[in-house]
């Protein structure tokens, strides 16, 4: 069996669309589902059981799971880069992720694990994916942070000879919808083009980029989930890995794409960006790829433009929450 821990999020129930793609339905979904919307990922989703993350924890630090897993594919986590809470991120980002990886790594289960391109900080020491970077980055935000902790005692440990940690760049796409602020801008635009018929953007404070024009690496879900069932069946492809397209591209690039898929003119405003994140925003993200092609990785990725059309006009456009 499966464990898929934020198996009713983004990108846990995306992957748990990818296993039933390819016939697999012995899964377990651990996550909580609280009062928000994620229930309905979970919808056309076929799996064995769900079980709460308090029940998940307290069944592995008591040792009663009452099923045969074979892999922990752990995407379970806050997400919000604003999240000001630090001692939840502390507990939910961090200790949790070690309990389960312990427990993993006592069982010889294949354990695989969300990082985030959030621990490389203002990016000041580069977007390399090797440890000797990985130990010394400095995140901007809590979020990052308790991401940056876990990859350390990861590596600190040599855990990286046996378990596949991801840090994922700007992922979008179907499954997002319940996120709220945290949703991808495309979701955003789409849905301000359909109200107002325009788009507003973040204004560059640095002198080096113009309105719109930071840059960061977007990389779709269905692009995503085709990584994690290659890591999961490739079980010497260890360590920490970058996962985005290798390309970076403009906010620009990603509104006219959606207004493209619209078949709408372009017309974009910049805005103030609110102060209490000014200090914290990345400016520039681009993943190195090499590490992942390296270990056997071959599959290409969508172009921002064609995961665009296919989000908007597959997806979107036609009401569709969800992958199918």
């Amino acid at each position: 069996m499966i464990t898929v821990t934020g198996g009713a999020g983004f990108i846990g129930s995306a992957f748990v669309w990818k296993l039933n793609k390819e016939g697999i339905d012995d899964i377990l979904i651990v996550d909580n589902l609280g009062s928000t919307e994620k229930w309905k990922n979970l919808v056309n989703l076929k799996f064995f059981d769900y079980v709460s993350k308090e029940r998940f924890q307290e069944m592995i630090l008591n040792g009663r799971i009452p099923t045969d897993i074979t892999a922990i594919v752990h995407m379970g986590a806050c997400s919000s880069t604003v999240e000001r809470n630090a001692s939840y991120l502390m507990e939910n980002n961090y200790r949790y992720s070690r309990n389960v990886a312990e427990w993993a790594l006592r069982k010889d289960i294949r354990f695989i694990y969300a990082s985030s391109a959030a621990t490389y900080g203002d990016g000041s020491n580069g977007f390399f994916d090797d440890n000797e970077t990985t130990v010394n980055l400095r995140p901007i935000n809590m979020y990052g942070y308790s991401k940056q902790l876990f990859d350390q005692w990861v590596l600190r440990n040599r855990f990286d000879l046996h378990v596949t940690g991801i840090k994922f760049f700007n992922v979008f796409g179907p499954n997002e919808y319940h996120k709220g602020e945290m949703r991808s801008v495309i979701h955003k635009a789409w849905g301000q083009i359909e109200r107002e018929g325009f788009v507003e953007l973040f204004r560059s404070y640095r002198q080096d980029y113009k309105d719109g024009e930071q840059k960061r690496d977007f990389i779709y879900i269905k692009d995503c989930v085709e990584v994690l069932f290659w890591f999961l069946n490739a079980r010497e492809a260890t360590g920490i890995f970058n996962l985005g397209t290798g390309n970076a591209r403009s906010w620009n690039d990603l509104v006219r794409a959606v207004f493209n898929a619209m078949k709408i003119k372009p017309t974009i405003q910049y805005i103030e960006m609110p102060e209490e994140i000014r200090n914290q925003y990345q400016y520039y993200t681009e993943a190195p790829m090499e590490k992942l092609r390296t270990a056997g990785f071959d599959k290409p990725f969508h172009s921002l433009e064609e995961a665009i059309t296919d989000y908007v006009n597959e997806y979107l456009a036609k009401g569709e929450r969800c992958l199918e």
